[in-house]
């Protein structure tokens, strides 16, 4: 009787492990999954599109935004990373690029999102079409700061008004420009 009282526990407590719910949490250092799947609620900016290299080759405005999955201040900007896909849409080569792949590396070839990075999450890189660099931020770079850096490389005027942030619960927000 005792072994199957133990048995019956034993099941009971592997049930309850399984059926925990999930944990995601905007601030903090953990990781999550994807943070611009959770916590902007746009999957589909990773992995980016192009190269830098053939963005560049092609002569187009390059956005490199590099990031952490397991920072939460990369958590807190993935939504004006959305809201920039959104804005610029196919006018811009849109990179977010996690930084797990650089750390440690150096290159001074301009085609490699390397040779920009400076070590800290987010950071921010508006190269225009001939290779110039527009703007280089590191943090919570404002949204209007970035249009214009990109709104000079492409010669397509910048949205007007400031952004604002909407949320929705604990895990999305939206960053709207108005």
């Amino acid at each position: 009787m005792t072994a199957l009282l133990i048995r019956f526990i034993a099941m009971v407590l592997s049930l309850v492990v399984m059926v925990l719910p999930a944990q995601a949490i905007r601030e903090t250092d953990s990781y999550d999954g994807n943070i611009f799947a959770l916590y902007a609620g746009n999957g589909s900016l990773v992995p980016p599109a192009v190269t830098l290299a053939d963005s560049q080759q092609a002569g187009r405005t390059s956005v490199i935004v590099y990031y952490l999955d397991d920072s939460r201040t990369s958590k807190a900007f993935s939504p004006s990373v959305s809201e920039l896909q959104r804005l610029w849409g196919n006018n811009v080569d849109l990179l977010p690029l996690t930084t797990d792949a650089l750390q440690g590396r150096t290159n001074s070839d301009r085609t490699d999102p390397a040779h920009y990075w400076h070590g800290i999450v987010p950071q921010v890189v508006v190269i225009d079409g001939n290779g110039q660099v527009l703007l280089d931020e590191n943090g919570q770079v404002p949204l209007e700061q970035i249009n214009g850096a990109i709104s000079q490389a492409t010669g397509i005027p910048a949205p007007q008004g400031q952004s604002m942030s909407l949320s929705f619960n604990e895990l999305n927000t939206e960053v709207i420009s108005r």
